[in-house]
């Protein structure tokens, strides 16, 4: 997954990472590309952060208008209860783009497969379970209320090693580089 980040990062940029994590997924984008500043936010900060972490809340980023070059997203917003809020967030502290990695969900199967993938890494890091997984459609919808056009995408079908992959891949997962529009 680093590499399919760090090839959608434009270059030199400062990034945040927003739901981090353990930062080991910006750690290795930095390691990739040592072009890029990682800085990370996180509602349920870890003491071994692999990058530099600021605490936040979930919903407001206590940082400046355009303060990043670009904000990336990985698995993040199905765990909110309302994607816009925070995927609004990113657009403001974000000069230029959204790099965001997360699912498709068109059918029971799908929901199914996201909600066992989740409860298992996710639950014992205390992880909002909200399991609001979108279609296409619904992503496509967000997007362009965020004012963000799709600038460069990927499937990403090959996450997890054989066999696993036919379980857990199934193009469910994407990432894209969303660019901001002009608002009016």
């Amino acid at each position: 997954m680093a590499d399919a980040i760090a090839r959608l990062v434009p270059f030199g940029f400062d990034l945040l990472d927003i739901g981090c994590g353990d930062g080991r997924v910006g750690a290795e984008v930095a390691r990739l590309r040592p072009d890029l500043t990682i800085a990370g936010a996180e509602i349920l900060p870890r003491k071994d952060c692999s990058i530099p972490v600021t605490a936040f809340d979930g919903r407001r980023l206590p940082f400046a208008d355009g303060q990043f070059g670009a904000a990336l997203i990985v698995d993040v917003l199905h765990h909110t209860e309302d994607p816009a809020v925070l995927l609004r967030e990113a657009v403001r502290v974000a000069r230029e783009a959204v790099v965001l990695k997360d699912h498709f969900c068109e059918n029971r199967l799908d929901r199914a497969t996201l909600r066992f993938m989740d409860k298992v890494s996710n639950r014992r890091h205390g992880v909002a379970l909200s399991n609001n997984y979108l279609s296409r459609t619904q992503w496509e919808q967000l997007w362009g209320d965020c004012h963000l056009s799709v600038e460069a995408s990927d499937r990403l079908p090959c996450l997890y090693p054989f066999p696993a992959n036919l379980v857990f891949g199934r193009r469910l997962h994407f990432i894209a580089r969303l660019r901001k529009t002009e608002v009016g």
